[in-house]
């Protein structure tokens, strides 16, 4: 069976191997802090021919795998409304040229300083100059940065760069060392290509413009859910190819067909279909640049390799912050900007190979430029996490903001977000005497603006509850949204000032349940009394008497009451699952129709409903 599988069928025990390395490091990884492109450019390199060798061949499959990057670029462009990309000209057109420029001339000028040949120098250099776009894009979507204007602004410069790589790939046939003779026909040549390239964007623009939306209407009005998937996988696979057959980039060309498709009634159906083949696929791309890695090349000009990488990625950083600087950046953001985009990208690998091709560079220098690329690729998740803890947390200006200090209030409130403010109506309107601490700087401005006065504290600080006057109020009142906070302040207050009255909002039962062992003295799940409210009225409109639907949720009041309390008492395990099987769960049996005045209730019904528990 095992033979017959390696001769004609699918090796399972690569399928198995992939799996499995990404599975067990990319977990592990991001546990240790790493992040998950270092763990599955750590598991490529495990497994590849460098490693355990049970893939002999990394290139067949970083082929098969720049369709995750072809995909993410698809999801990226359903964010991209022309709108907003027009938007974004400027920073395209002029941040991106502009860097791109710098870049690539200061990594020029290194190679010739290491006694290359100008065309040598300048293609590792433009190649280097080409970051990442898989990388960057992902370290932006795990920070949320995507769309802030840090965020846009970078994104900008990458689709500058996948466009780069058009007058590149010419620039590297002009460059090429062949016979001025055939000059002539190549630059033809070469003016026939990028006409075809145009044209294949035109092409694709029309077709998201005028076919993609009526295609896509048709299809829903089938219901098949899985012609849809398969739709979409068609639309950014076509587009890619459409690309690619132009010579140009197919991840542009999937960013291209995200970007018309922003608009359309369909965005997020195909968003969701594409997501999985996008995660899977994003994955395996990380996982063969880590088997890419040519380990026998990297220890024979290991000290070559060395000087460059550092060289590059210096100097390319030294050029990201210039340019950032130069048009107004702050020095954080510049300096973010040029640590995740020091690196070299997958865009190098296609430059490199071109270059080798027409004998601008050889096989060997092929392999080192692209080894240079990987460790730099490598190297990028490390540089993030070092530049992370040396930057000084980012603090907002405390503008108009009083800290908390020496506040007597008789009633004080920890947190003023929609909980808070709520909360803090009836006592404000009784004429309580109120203090509130907040450490939401921006919340805090904005409440100034509509007359409240809120200072800056962090609650769970023990100085600060003492600043705030904790210890002189006749009650607290715990309003922060986490958990795991108001639990954490709880404790600090029951501590510290036993004798004041500690009011908490629990996000859910298993922090009720907490901060009841804490000791506090009243405690409310934030979604309880909401829920039960929206059920009663559910009942009223199915057509439930008002009366009756009032009995029916102060049943179920009492029945989440008997069984919190037994959960105290039983010390039972809290959890979204709580009290499974404790108590007779009855088939639900759906409500009547509504009816009409007069008209008997559906006693079946209503019973089932009432000895069900909420779904919190």
């Amino acid at each position: 069976m095992a033979a017959e599988a390696a001769a004609g069928g699918v090796n399972l025990v690569q399928v198995v191997a992939l799996l499995g390395a990404g599975v067990i490091a990319v977990p592990l990884f991001k546990r240790i802090g790493l992040g998950s492109i270092l763990g599955y450019l750590t598991a490529g390199l495990i497994i590849g021919p460098f490693g355990l060798k049970i893939f002999s061949e990394p290139e067949s499959i970083l082929h098969v795998a720049e369709l995750g990057v072809v995909m993410f670029l698809f999801i990226i462009g359903l964010e991209m409304r022309p709108s907003r990309l027009w938007g974004l000209r400027r920073e395209i057109f002029g941040l991106g040229v502009l860097q791109v420029g710098v870049c690539a001339f200061l990594l020029t000028l290194a190679g010739i300083a290491g006694g290359f040949p100008v065309p040598q120098a300048f293609v590792a250099a433009a190649g280097f100059v080409l970051t990442s776009t898989a990388i960057v894009m992902q370290v932006l979507e795990e920070s949320g940065d995507i769309s802030t204007p840090k965020g846009q602004r970078i994104v900008s410069i990458l689709l500058l760069e996948d466009l780069a790589i058009v007058p590149l790939l010419a620039l590297v046939t002009f460059l090429a060392p062949i016979p001025t003779t055939e000059a002539a026909p190549d630059i033809s040549g070469r003016l026939v290509e990028v006409a075809i390239g145009i044209s294949c964007i035109v092409g694709i623009i029309v077709a998201g413009r005028y076919l993609l939306n009526p295609f896509f209407r048709v299809l829903a009005d089938a219901h098949a859910r899985e012609i849809m998937t398969a739709a979409a996988l068609l639309v950014v696979l076509g587009a890619a190819l459409i690309m690619q057959l132009g010579g140009l980039s197919m991840a542009m060309g999937a960013f291209l067909a995200g970007v018309l498709l922003s608009e359309s009634t369909f965005r997020h159906q195909l968003e969701a279909d594409i997501e999985p083949f996008r995660g899977i696929l994003l994955g395996l791309f990380f996982m063969a640049v880590g088997m890419s890695l040519d380990l026998a090349v990297v220890v024979g000009n290991w000290m070559l390799i060395a000087i460059y990488v550092v060289a590059y990625m210096a100097l390319k950083g030294f050029g990201v912050y210039f340019v950032a600087r130069l048009l107004k950046s702050g020095h954080t953001e510049a300096l973010e900007r040029a640590v995740v985009m020091a690196q070299g990208g997958e865009f190098a690998f296609v430059l490199y190979a071109a270059a080798s091709a027409v004998g601008i560079i050889d096989s060997e220098a092929n392999a080192t430029l692209t080894a240079i690329v990987i460790i730099s690729m490598v190297l990028t998740p490390l540089a993030m996490i070092a530049l992370r803890r040396l930057l000084p947390t980012a603090e907002l200006p405390l503008d108009g903001v009083e800290l908390a200090d020496n506040l007597n209030g008789s009633v004080l409130i920890i947190g003023f977000g929609r909980f808070g403010q709520i909360a803090s109506q009836p006592l404000l309107l009784r004429g309580v005497d109120v203090s509130i601490i907040d450490n939401d700087v921006e919340m805090i401005q904005a409440a100034a603006t509509f007359g409240f006065k809120i200072y800056y504290g962090d609650g769970a600080r023990l100085d600060i509850l003492h600043a705030a006057g904790a210890g002189r109020a006749r009650a607290v009142l715990i309003c922060v949204d986490k958990g795991e906070v108001a639990v954490q302040i709880a404790e600090r207050l029951k501590e510290e000032f036993p004798m004041v009255q500690v009011l908490a909002r629990a996000y859910d039962r298993g922090v009720a349940l907490k901060l009841v062992e804490v000791g506090v003295d009243y405690q409310i799940r934030e979604t309880l009394e909401s829920a039960l409210e929206f059920g009663q009225e559910t009942l009223e409109i199915l057509g439930v008497e008002p009366e009756e639907a009032a009995e029916i949720i102060a049943d179920v009041r009492k029945r989440d009451s008997a069984r919190f309390e037994a959960q105290i008492t039983g010390g039972l395990q809290a959890g979204r699952g709580y009290m499974k099987g404790n108590m007779p769960q009855p088939t639900p049996t759906p409500l009547a129709e509504p009816r009409r005045p007069g008209e008997a209730r559906n006693p079946e019904a209503a019973a089932a409903l009432a000895a069900n528990r909420p779904a919190e």
